[in-house]
Parts: C-alpha cells; structure tokens; sequence
C-alpha cells in the first residue's frame, strides 16, 4: 500500500505547467548547445593556428 499512497500524494503537473518545463528545456538544451558549439569553434582555430606556426 506504501507505493499508492505515494502515488496519491504526489503533485502532478498540470498540461500547461507540463509544456512550460518542456519549452524550458528545449530553451536551456539550444542555449548549451550554442555555447559548446562557439567554444568549439574558438578552440579548433586556436589549434590550427599553433599548428601552422611550426
């Protein structure tokens, strides 16, 4: 009985909160991803020009 009574408890999100938290992380996962992609960018002309140097 332990399981449904936690079940029970439980606060669920309504569809609208549901949508909010799913556009939010869409929101954070393009926003990291943004900044991994830059990040990369900057680090692999810094590479090629050490590279060139020699």
């Amino acid at each position: 009985m332990g399981i449904f009574k936690v079940l029970r408890d439980t606060t669920w999100p309504t569809p609208k909160q549901a949508w909010k938290d799913y556009i939010s992380i869409l929101q954070y996962t393009a926003f990291f991803t943004l900044i991994i992609f830059i990040f990369d960018k900057l680090l692999s002309l810094g590479i090629f020009e050490l590279i060139n140097k020699f």
